[in-house]
């Protein structure tokens, strides 16, 4: 018994001293925010990579999981006769839960590998040294450009999930199911609130956010050798997954708890 206190205690103490360093990370990263120089166009590039670069993934994912979507609530509609209930769900349940849930966990799978792969490979051959000798810190120049850049632009992929979920629970309601698109559509935008739409964008902000970050950390805190960046990249997708479910749980109380 004695034994498996202490593992558990270790373990916790070890969960304990990881959350303090990412927590001390992303202060230092977004300490650098406001201070010169800005590199725009690390921020430019971030922007591209991050945002731009993922629409298809986040697009596609989108459309036929709001397909999939209407067809389940029909089928488990109709054994209530409650078919009608289509639109008013696949629009809540796109645009609160799975339309960022989905988009955050695109962006750690596509970006957050990307990230940590890139950083971690710099490390590898010594470009984070050759940065730290031209007088370049690398937290400045690496980590705040993408941080910021996934924090703006991942609500603005959110946005384009919803819009394109709802759009193919559309078509499939239309198409497959027999409901009028123009009452379809009535019905989705009567249900949904400010609410539903600033709280999806939120939790894009916040996604985007530990994406981003735990990219940069596992990237920059990886160890030496090729074996160093397989598991910084495979540790930062585990990390920022988590951390994404996790935080949606807690923004979803903060919202909806009433």
């Amino acid at each position: 018994m004695i034994r498996l206190l202490a593992a558990l205690g270790a373990a916790t103490l070890r969960m304990l001293a990881a959350l303090g360093r990412v927590t001390l990370f992303a202060g230092d990263a977004l300490s650098h925010i406001a201070r010169p120089p800005i590199y725009w166009r690390a921020f430019g590039s971030a922007l591209l990579q991050i945002g731009f670069f993922s629409l298809p993934v986040v697009g596609l994912t989108a459309l036929f999981t709001g397909g999939a979507l209407a067809l389940q609530i029909y089928a488990g509609g109709a054994r209530f006769e409650a078919e009608a209930v289509v639109p008013q769900i696949v629009a809540i349940g796109m645009v609160r839960e799975l339309g960022p849930v989905l988009v955050g966990l695109m962006v750690a799978a596509r970006v957050t590998s990307s990230i940590a792969a890139e950083l971690a490979t710099m490390k590898v051959t010594e470009q984070i040294d050759a940065l730290i000798t031209l007088s370049t810190d690398p937290m400045k120049y690496l980590t705040t450009p993408r941080v910021v850049a996934a924090s703006l632009v991942v609500p603005l992929l959110v946005a384009v999930g919803d819009v394109i979920g709802i759009l193919g629970g559309t078509l499939v309601a239309t198409l497959r199911l027999g409901f009028n698109t123009a009452s379809y559509l009535q019905n989705t935008v009567d249900f949904l609130t400010a609410l539903d739409i600033a709280s999806s964008l939120t939790k894009g902000a916040v996604f985007g956010f530990i994406a981003a970050l735990m990219g940069c950390y596992y990237g920059l805190s990886s160890s030496r050798g090729a074996a160093g960046v397989g598991v910084a990249t495979k540790s930062s997708v585990v990390a920022a997954s988590v951390l994404i479910l996790a935080a949606n749980f807690v923004l979803t109380e903060a919202f909806f708890s009433a």
